[in-house]
């Protein structure tokens, strides 16, 4: 009786320990900066991302995202896909990526706060996340 719950009990504390928790795919800490250039604003945003599928090729993992940044701003501004971009990254082990975005405004772009949302799919499962953000454009 002893030997049968002692394989019992070794089975499932192995089980248990190798049992991987599952991420929830969402993007976490999102930022974004308004850089005045002269005769324009360049404006850079960044976000990580984690809980994407990631698929084996041989032995490294594999992961795909599309992403496009939406802007929001004073005077009712309200620009779709102001940004789009894909990143595939391949790597021994993958836990969270950086996506970057960077675009110009015009100059005269009225002062204020604006948002940026960031849409990001996973390629390899089709689920969708968002992250906002805000920055000031103040001259």
């Amino acid at each position: 009786m002893n030997k049968v719950l002692y394989i019992f009990l070794t089975i499932l504390i192995t089980l248990s320990c190798s049992k991987k928790e599952e991420v929830k795919f969402e993007a976490f800490s999102p930022e974004a900066f308004a850089y005045d250039i002269g005769d324009s604003w360049e404006v850079n945003a960044t976000v990580n991302v984690k809980g994407f599928v990631r698929k084996e090729v041989g032995e490294e993992l594999s992961a795909s995202l599309d992403y496009s940044v939406d802007l929001s701003g004073p005077d009712s501004i309200e620009v779709e896909s102001i940004f789009m971009d894909s990143k595939d990254v391949t790597s021994g082990e993958l836990i969270d990526i950086q996506l970057e975005a960077q675009f110009e405004l015009d100059y005269n772009s009225p002062e204020g706060l604006y948002q940026i949302t960031f849409n990001i799919t996973d390629n390899n499962s089709g689920e969708k996340t968002s992250a906002q953000t805000k920055f000031e454009l103040k001259k």
